[in-house]
């Protein structure tokens, strides 16, 4: 017999009729005009873009619905009398105009928080300041080709919830989820993984405080059949063990541990009770760096009870990475070019320069989190031998090694760039091992986004020669 997804059927039931506002057309949300289009809901779209700003082809499809949509600066002022609000990631459920329409009994949600709460099979959800990406698509490629029917989404892939009819319940779900996407949340994965917590989107949330508690929500409110991957060196993470509901399993890069997925002299180790098992060489692994190893533990801890250990293995040891995430670009004249655009935080950055023991020269800076710089500083005199900066950030990345070198007194070459051809210029001219291109930083001051940032890195060094 078909399955038959009930909670979908009720859902699609309440919606006929109903007065549904989408807050932001971005990319989880744009699916969602054609399904309430369908569906006979009373749509109304609002947006912060001023019209002109918006592709033609989203306002075309809204004209011919003839839905209303209200955008600019002031776009929320409207937001009454609503029976659903869907909004984006990016605008906060502590918008208050969203905290008054929720008083007054509107359902405000997300579209990937309905779709956890309908989807009918497991779902492993991924979240972190570092390594979600890698670790949420090494957790795909493990459980893809183990054998499941597999779907990848949240911040990654293709928005999933006009999927739902399709998703039967020996299928499997990854979700890499951002802060901003569990923020207000109150359903979580059964199979949970924070894989570290540092400062982030500070320009966004109102403190740190507010984006740790946005975090725990990817376990806050799993069962005692649940299970939460955590990453033991990182305080933050140890600590929301004593909170979990279900089974905690931890990852280290820096502890032998007695139960749990650990990083060991070159070597990738799993322990039960003391008793620990060599799982792979990190030397027969494509990906390299203490990060991406932890990465690999939380991808393995994640699917342990779901696939066997020595198939998850030969799954690791051909993957070759993400796209943006210490990729490597090009090798001319002996220099390797590595493009780590995904490096938006400092401890990527950190993360990044630890993966090589060559001479580094480095490429970074962008548009400013609030973020604090001081700690990129002596990696950077540890192993840089040319400095190269752009954008919003590299004032405090200069500012940050300069009182480094006051204190070690050392000194290494800095120049300031002013746009990402010219970075690369420089960097040709000083390299001898390694070129990195890792800017610590977000892009929005000189890019549409980290993966436009990352190809134009990419097509200005492959036509080099």
């Amino acid at each position: 017999m078909d399955f038959k997804n009930q909670k979908l059927i009720e859902f699609e039931n309440y919606i006929i009729n109903k007065k549904v506002a989408i807050i932001g057309l971005g990319v989880s949300n744009l699916p969602l005009i054609d399904y309430f289009y369908i569906k006979k809901s009373n749509v109304t779209i609002f947006e912060g873009r001023e019209i002109d700003k918006i592709p033609k082809d989203v306002l075309d499809k809204i004209k011919k619905y003839k839905m209303k949509i209200i955008t600019g600066k002031n776009y929320l002022f409207n937001l009454k009398g609503f029976d659903l609000i869907l909004r984006s990631p990016s605008c906060l459920p502590t918008t208050p105009e969203l905290e008054k329409e929720e008083e007054r009994g509107a359902i405000v949600t997300t579209e990937i928080e309905l779709f956890m709460k309908m989807c009918p099979c497991q779902i492993i959800g991924i979240t972190g300041s570092d390594g979600k990406t890698t670790t949420t698509t090494l957790i795909y490629e493990i459980l893809k080709n183990a054998g499941y029917n597999t779907y990848v989404g949240g911040n990654i892939g293709t928005p999933l919830f006009t999927k739902l009819k399709e998703i039967r319940p020996d299928d499997k779900v990854v979700l890499e989820l951002s802060s901003f996407q569990l923020m207000g949340m109150d359903v979580s994965p059964d199979i949970s993984v924070i894989t570290n917590i540092s400062p982030n989107h500070l320009n966004v949330h109102k403190d740190y405080e507010e984006y740790i508690d946005s975090k725990k929500n990817i376990f806050k409110y799993q069962n005692e059949n649940s299970i939460l991957v955590l990453n033991y060196d990182d305080k933050i993470t140890k600590d929301c063990s004593k909170e979990a509901k279900g089974k905690v399993i931890f990852i280290s890069s820096k502890q032998k541990l007695n139960n749990g997925f650990f990083v060991e002299e070159k070597m990738i180790k799993n322990s039960v009770d003391g008793l620990r098992k060599h799982i792979v060489d990190t030397i027969d692994l494509v990906l390299r760096g203490t990060h991406n190893y932890e990465n690999i533990c939380s991808a393995l801890a994640a699917t342990s009870t779901l696939v066997d250990q020595n198939v998850a293995v030969n799954i690791i040891k051909k993957f070759k990475g993400v796209e943006h995430r210490l990729e490597f670009v090009k090798e001319i004249d002996g220099v390797k070019w590595y493009n780590d655009s995904a490096s938006t935080t400092p401890t990527r950055l950190v993360s990044a320069l630890n993966a090589f023991d060559e001479d580094i020269v480095l490429i970074a800076g962008g548009a400013d989190k609030n973020l604090d710089y001081t700690p990129v500083a002596k990696p950077i005199l540890d192993k840089v031998t040319t400095l190269i900066l752009m954008g919003q950030t590299a004032e405090k990345i200069f500012n940050s090694v300069k009182q480094e070198e006051e204190i070690r007194k050392k000194e290494i070459p800095i120049y300031m760039a002013k746009n990402l051809q010219e970075a690369v210029n420089l960097a040709k001219k000083h390299a001898k091992q390694i070129v990195l291109f890792s800017p610590a930083s977000t892009s929005f001051d000189m890019f549409k986004d980290m993966y436009e940032r990352g190809r134009i890195f990419k097509d200005i060094v492959n036509t080099m020669k």
